[in-house]
């Protein structure tokens, strides 16, 4: 069964694909009365993401928020540390970074793959900071830099080498935000598992999804059973209601992880689709002054999640957001890119590293219709109609 939209002349942005065992998998849960935090398909869904992405441990989360938030406290993150993240990404890293107490520091983007910039990064460690006794700190703030938090955005990995070896120099460990990014590889390694941890979302419009739900990978045992600890309210006793520290309630459900194995089985398939958009949309405007593509980098396998593109106006009338509200007009979903962290009201005051590159790709970006389902004549459609909005 495809959870393709009833409403045929609407063409979604980003939507699931049911169609595999979910509902085989579902209906065991519920008859055996399994629908909790605990159950086999929580073990199973575990085991086989972390040999999906080629990872030794894997814990199942509620979402990809709190993933990421366990990782950063597993790191060993506190309050009134800094945490470096990228600047151009939706706000649950940086808002997991405030959970704790501690502050963001924003790298800008790089203009070419829109990823955190390693220029930027390098330039702000060496030139913005002190390092003493194995301690980075912050010349600006006064504050001890704590981690480095790199966020692969739309399915194309980061420059993860360059900054794990900047990140090993100044004594940092790295948390990989891979939420966008499960399908992107370095070379034949796995986005995500080039740091101390790495971290996975499972919302609705992600490659595959478990309604919502987040996984937290590493290769490291002591790693993995501290996240675990955290992420099931630090219960210290099997039996007794004993418990050695704040824990959070972060479990995921067996239904939901019984969905993810259903969704995990069909993930080769996605990422075919998911590169079948992106080669037609990436066919179609190669040859257009006013759409700049997002190109996938040398020596990365990018997942391709998000189709987006950057509109031209100095070439073209059109702006990004007219764009969007006229494809909406047609009832095709588009969206623009994150607000830059670094202007977001609910980050006010956290530095920011970079020249304005994120700016301008937010005032210039948009998200097309990537659904897994998005069939051929659906695309040809919102081709059509981009071009018909732009003009020849």
């Amino acid at each position: 069964m495809s959870s393709k939209s009833s409403t045929n002349d609407l063409i979604a942005l980003c939507e699931p694909e049911i169609s595999g065992q979910e509902w085989h998998y579902v209906k065991e849960c519920l008859d055996t009365g399994w629908v909790s935090s605990v159950g086999s398909f929580v073990t199973r869904f575990e085991e086989e993401f972390a040999r999906f992405v080629g990872a030794d441990h894997a814990i199942a989360t509620v979402n990809g928020t709190s993933s990421i938030h366990l990782a950063l406290l597993a790191a060993g993150v506190q309050k009134d540390q800094e945490v470096i993240t990228s600047d151009l990404t939706f706000i649950a890293p940086a808002n997991a970074i405030r959970y704790i107490g501690a502050q963001p520091v924003f790298i800008d983007a790089e203009e070419a793959h829109w990823q955190m910039s390693v220029p930027h990064l390098q330039d702000f460690l060496e030139n913005h900071c002190t390092f003493k006794n194995n301690i980075l700190t912050n010349k600006t703030s006064g504050r001890q830099i704590a981690a480095i938090l790199p966020v692969h955005i739309l399915g194309h990995p980061t420059d993860i080498l360059k900054i794990c070896q900047l990140a090993e120099k100044y004594n940092l460990p790295v948390v990989e935000d891979s939420t966008e990014s499960l399908g992107g590889y370095v070379g034949k390694r796995h986005c995500g598992t080039f740091g101390q941890s790495g971290c996975f979302s499972f919302n609705g419009n992600k490659l595959m999804t478990t309604g919502s739900g987040g996984m937290v990978v590493t290769n490291d045992p002591a790693l993995a059973h501290r996240i675990r600890h955290l992420s099931t309210q630090a219960k210290s006793s099997s039996t007794e209601y004993i418990h050695d520290e704040v824990g959070y309630n972060y479990r995921l459900t067996n239904i939901q992880a019984a969905i993810g194995c259903a969704q995990l089985e069909r993930c080769p398939h996605f990422l075919v689709r998911k590169k079948e958009i992106y080669d037609t949309y990436q066919q179609a405007f190669q040859n257009r002054s006013d759409i700049l593509t997002l190109d996938t980098a040398d020596h990365v396998t990018s997942a391709h999640w998000l189709y987006s593109i950057r509109v031209n106006d100095k070439a073209n009338d059109v702006n990004s957001r007219q764009l969007i509200s006229a494809l909406g007009e047609r009832r095709i979903l588009a969206r623009p890119l994150w607000q830059p962290m670094h202007l977001s009201p609910a980050m006010t005051g956290a530095q920011f590293v970079g020249d304005g590159a994120s700016q301008r790709i937010f005032q210039q970006g948009v998200s097309l219709p990537s659904s897994v389902n998005l069939d051929t004549q659906q695309q040809e459609k919102v081709i059509s109609e981009i071009f018909k909005i732009l003009g020849p």
